[in-house]
């Protein structure tokens, strides 16, 4: 058992997570901090080997160094919604999760009773049948201009990562947040991209997402008397990513 990459790619895990040793410490159940395991004080547990493996699909090969596959069976995560609710005809909701119950929404994402307590409506038209849909209110200017703050995001329900195309907009559900964004797929890896830029891409593991809306119409109270502007905007937004990657 090779102690020093474990301990490497220990602390590489945590660094990607974004998290402090006290917070990664806590998420695992360790006392403390992990900082004797990522200085090779200490070795890692069979106990945080599999929760690794539970939380984020850590493939404990890799992380002794006997492979270079660092996650398993990343691809086929389940990200569907983990609740419905349908009304009186047994016709599908749709649940409006608001900038209030966005900030619950991952902390009860499998308690039934938290959606009880969300609106629900149902729109009478084909495209919104036979398929889950959500309504999520947006907060912030990062995607400004073409989704403003405050303005109804309505996206379809996907089921499986291998569904998310790049350059799309989704609602991603993280661990602790639900952001939405433009999106770039990577193998172990989502970039998230900001239509505002002042706001970095950022990138989530995969193992950290929960569920992931495609972004399909939104209800806004704000009119644009600029359209032509917000047209312009957005295709230097495209040409600028464009000669980012060249």
């Amino acid at each position: 058992m090779n102690l020093a990459k474990s301990a490497i790619r220990f602390k590489q895990i945590r660094e990607e997570l974004g998290m402090t040793q006290s917070a990664f410490a806590e998420r695992l159940s360790i006392k403390n901090t992990t900082a004797d395991i990522e200085r090779g004080k200490v070795k890692i547990s069979g106990r945080i080997v599999s929760q690794l493996l539970k939380d984020y699909q850590i493939n404990p090969l890799w992380l002794y160094g006997s492979s270079t596959q660092k996650y398993l069976q990343a691809q086929e995560q389940n990200i569907s919604p983990k609740v419905i609710t349908v009304n009186d005809q047994g016709i599908e909701n749709i649940l409006l999760v608001n900038a209030k119950a966005a900030a619950g929404y991952a902390d009860n994402i499998q308690e039934p009773s938290f959606y009880e307590e969300l609106p629900a409506f149902s729109f009478p038209l084909p495209e919104y049948r036979n398929t889950s849909f959500r309504g999520f209110q947006v907060e912030g200017d990062s995607m400004i201009p073409a989704i403003k703050p405050d303005d109804w995001i309505l996206a379809r329900a996907l089921t499986n990562l291998n569904e998310v195309r790049d350059g799309k907009v989704y609602v991603i559900v993280e661990r602790d947040t639900i952001r939405v964004k433009k999106v770039q797929k990577s193998n172990d890896h989502l970039t998230l991209i900001s239509l505002n830029n002042e706001y970095p891409a950022v990138q989530v593991p995969l193992a950290e997402i929960k569920e992931i809306w495609e972004f399909h119409s939104k209800l806004s109270t704000a009119m644009d008397t600029q359209p032509s502007n917000q047209l312009l905007l957005e295709i230097k937004t495209d040409l600028e990513e464009i000669k980012g990657r060249l």
